[in-house]
């Protein structure tokens, strides 16, 4: 490593002067390995992997000099200033707890698109985190941007990448950021102008090694905030993040709630979501928003993410009217509660991106009667309180996946008069007969809804090949 100190580096510094290493060529270590050579770094990029599409990235990057480096034994050289890390690694991977014994500085994505802005036009950022409805809060959060007349993308942990985004120079004047927990641990210098953490539950334990340390990393997404740091009243450690952060001076904290709003909070009165936080007049009257008719899907945690979403674009300065034409254009991304077809007076719906037990029992909790569907890679979790609170609406459960038996366990201890069917096929194919099995247990005017708890890895490519292969078992048997 050289003498060099990169921490003061920002979009007006000479990057030339040090030395990069981006570990991981997906997506977003791609972005950082191109966004690095265009403002003259020093960069080798390097990936376990060797198929054909890193095969193109690396041609790609080595016409732009930069040293690519695939394969089993791909390896960074050693003199390197700063090592910019792909969110799939685990912060206790070899190769960063070593860089942080050496002495090197670690960033990932969100950390470099932060230094990147343009400061002549930089965009400000309205952070949006939380273990779940993270996306449909940073869309509805977008459209509402879009319907005021403002130029705003959604970027982060949402497909547009954000240092894409910050090296756009016809770039959008406000960003709507998704940030998932695990593009946060080397996040050191961001300053949004409002955040929110919508909820936190158990997730990604495997990846950070504790719960407590995911809460910990959750909770950077408040540090600096400008204007707004923005908390579920319903979710006590949310509030505590917000209490416990180093925020600008004179950032106000405001909550958001499913019940009526006391003054600096977002909330609902009777049908109507209110505003009782950017008003002038806010110690005795509320502003209407919008309605529940407004929000699509219906269901009262998308009414929350409605709420989280309104409270960081009334702190941008969003007229109220706009909140509601934001909600009515916006279009929900897929496998989230979607409508999967009907059968025999059966609904099916896919709620495919429900990864972890938090968003299986949000969902669950929708509706009366549930055939529940569920099972994959458990990532650590435990299912004891979802099955405890939520099988007196569970008609039956169809599990499969590698860890379908850590449920079926929980259901036997806690639900033994919920009956239960067990698909062993490990292979996409098998949603077949969990659709089969599923439609043996449900009445009509139920639902079957796959919720599935876990991650998808063990059986399919994402969540999203799981909840196409679920419609797909849909149609055909429902002729």
């Amino acid at each position: 490593m050289s003498a060099l100190d990169p921490t003061a580096l920002d979009r007006t510094g000479d990057w030339s002067r040090f030395r990069f290493g981006v570990l991981g060529l997906g997506i977003a270590g791609f972005a950082c390995a191109d966004a690095l050579s265009q403002v003259g770094a020093q960069v080798a990029a390097a990936d376990r992997g060797d198929s054909d599409g890193l095969r193109d990235k690396a041609t790609l990057l080595e016409m732009l000099d930069v040293d690519v480096r695939l394969g089993a034994d791909a390896a960074l050289p050693d003199d390197l200033d700063v090592l910019v890390v792909s969110p799939g690694l685990r912060p206790s991977h070899p190769v960063i707890t070593a860089a942080i014994a050496r002495g090197i500085t670690v960033w990932g994505e969100v950390e470099l698109a932060w230094r990147l802005r343009d400061p002549e036009r930089a965009a400000p950022w309205l952070v949006v985190t939380g273990t779940n409805g993270k996306t449909t809060t940073t869309l509805m959060l977008e459209a509402m941007l879009r319907a005021d007349g403002r130029h705003a993308l959604a970027a982060g942990n949402i497909g547009h990448s954000l240092v894409q985004t910050v090296m756009d120079p016809e770039g959008p004047e406000v960003i709507a950021v998704e940030i998932g927990a695990p593009q946060m641990p080397f996040v050191s210098s961001m300053s949004p102008l409002a955040s929110v953490c919508l909820n936190i539950a158990e997730d990604h334990v495997d990846h950070f090694g504790s719960f407590d340390e995911y809460v910990r990393v959750k909770s950077r997404a408040y540090e600096r905030t400008q204007l707004a740091a923005v908390y579920n009243a319903q979710d006590t450690r949310t509030e505590r993040m917000v209490e416990d952060a180093d925020v600008i001076e004179g950032c106000r904290a405001i909550g958001f709630t499913l019940g009526t709003p006391s003054v600096s909070m977002l909330g609902v009165v009777e049908d109507v979501l209110v505003d009782r936080a950017f008003i002038g007049n806010r110690a005795s009257h509320a502003q209407e928003l919008a309605t529940f008719d407004d929000i699509h899907p219906f269901a009262p945690h998308n009414v929350a993410n409605a709420l989280a979403a309104a409270a960081l674009a009334r702190a941008y300065g969003v007229a109220p009217v706009a909140v509601r034409d934001g909600l009515r254009a916006f279009e929900p991304a897929g496998h989230r509660i979607a409508e999967a077809g009907e059968v025999g007076g059966v609904r099916f719906v896919d709620d495919s991106k429900a990864t972890n037990t938090h968003a299986a029992a949000t969902s669950i909790a929708s509706y009366e009667h549930v055939v529940w569907i569920a099972g994959g890679q458990a990532k650590g979790q435990s299912f004891d309180d979802l099955v405890a609170r939520m099988h007196p609406r569970m008609r039956g459960v169809v599990l499969l996946g590698e860890d379908r038996h850590l449920i079926r366990d929980a259901l036997t201890r806690l639900a033994p008069h919920v009956p239960v069917a067990d698909v062993a096929d490990t292979t996409p194919d098998a949603l077949d007969e969990v659709v089969r099995r599923a439609l043996g247990f449900a009445q009509p005017g139920d639902v079957v809804l796959l919720a599935p708890g876990c991650a998808s890895w063990d059986m399919f490519r994402n969540y999203g090949h799981r909840g196409d292969r679920f419609v797909e078992a849909v149609r055909r048997i429902g002729g």
